[in-house]
């Protein structure tokens, strides 16, 4: 019996070497996942190295280049490639800073949304009764309310600042990954293979975390790739409505907050701050799209 769940459970190593190479041909035959997957990584790039490339610190102001155009236009500076803001900050600078900011909260929120909502989803779908119905009905309690307004009212109560921001988003974005996890527990919990080890003397613990769980990881992937890019637009949001992170702080979604009033006479201090958001959620959920494709097998051609 032992045997039987192991075979269920692990597999050898060819077999991992070929269904990593299933897995690059879906994703692969995606060509928007594969854009997405470079830009992403891009950004991962640009914010390790933030530090080494950015050509002035994020805080520096100079007052004798405030509001400077983009060096192709008329009035720019080489100096300040994209321009400057309303208090002489080097737009480009704190737009490298800001993608720090912008992988740190996809990296937490995600993390914490993840790992709760695994935990929680994997009892309810294990238990049922009573706790799955408790559980099920605060999850969807959270659900009954838009994301942005519950994360709002969470920060109003926590107060204003970027963790509080990522708590927040946390918390809204937990259920969907509860359903999810619930979903999958009770589609597999009554395989054979969880029979075996349960025979076997496997306990609950077990059976949840060691048995169960990695088979119904796929679905939790392509969530979370999506989770993260929505705490990235969620926290921008948040901090346009100054609930998130604080100026001076260099995140995108405080940028376009400082820069509202400037929108007619310096376009580029709303353009730039706009077009990070964009193309990094783009990025996110194509290449989440392309998870989705390679991980799902109701979308796999024979």
């Amino acid at each position: 019996m032992a045997h039987t769940s192991a075979l269920g459970s692990v597999s050898t190593d060819p077999s991992r070497r070929r269904q990593i190479a299933e897995f690059w041909f879906y994703f692969s035959e995606n060509r928007g996942a594969v854009i997405g997957l470079v830009v992403f990584a891009l950004l991962v790039v640009i914010a390790l190295a933030a530090p080494l490339i950015a050509p002035h610190a994020p805080n520096a102001q100079y007052r004798d280049a405030v509001l400077v155009p983009p060096f192709w236009e008329e009035g720019g500076r080489a100096a300040y490639p994209l321009g400057t803001d309303a208090v002489g900050r080097d737009m480009l600078s704190r737009l490298l800073y800001g993608s720090r900011y912008s992988l740190f909260i996809g990296v937490i929120v995600t993390s914490i949304a993840l790992s709760g909502g695994i935990v929680v989803g994997v009892v309810a779908g294990y238990f049922r009764g009573w706790v799955d119905t408790a559980i099920m009905r605060l999850m969807d309690i959270i659900l009954a309310f838009p994301s942005l307004l519950l994360a709002l009212v969470l920060v109003a109560v926590l107060g204003p600042g970027l963790t509080n921001a990522m708590i927040a988003i946390a918390l809204v974005l937990q259920p969907h990954f509860v359903r999810l996890t619930r979903a999958a527990v009770m589609a597999e919990k009554t395989r054979d293979y969880v029979t075996a080890a349960k025979v076997a003397g496997a306990g609950p613990l077990r059976l949840m975390f060691r048995t169960i769980l990695p088979n119904c990881m796929a679905p939790l992937i392509v969530q979370g790739t999506l989770s993260f890019s929505t705490a990235i637009l969620d926290a921008a949001a948040l901090g346009f409505l100054g609930m998130g992170a604080q100026p001076p702080t260099p995140e995108w979604g405080t940028m376009l907050a400082e820069a509202r009033e400037f929108i007619l006479r310096a376009w580029w201090v709303v353009t730039f701050p706009g077009l990070a958001i964009l193309i990094t959620v783009l990025a996110i959920n194509v290449m989440g799209d392309g998870l989705r494709d390679a991980l799902d097998p109701k979308l796999k051609r024979s």
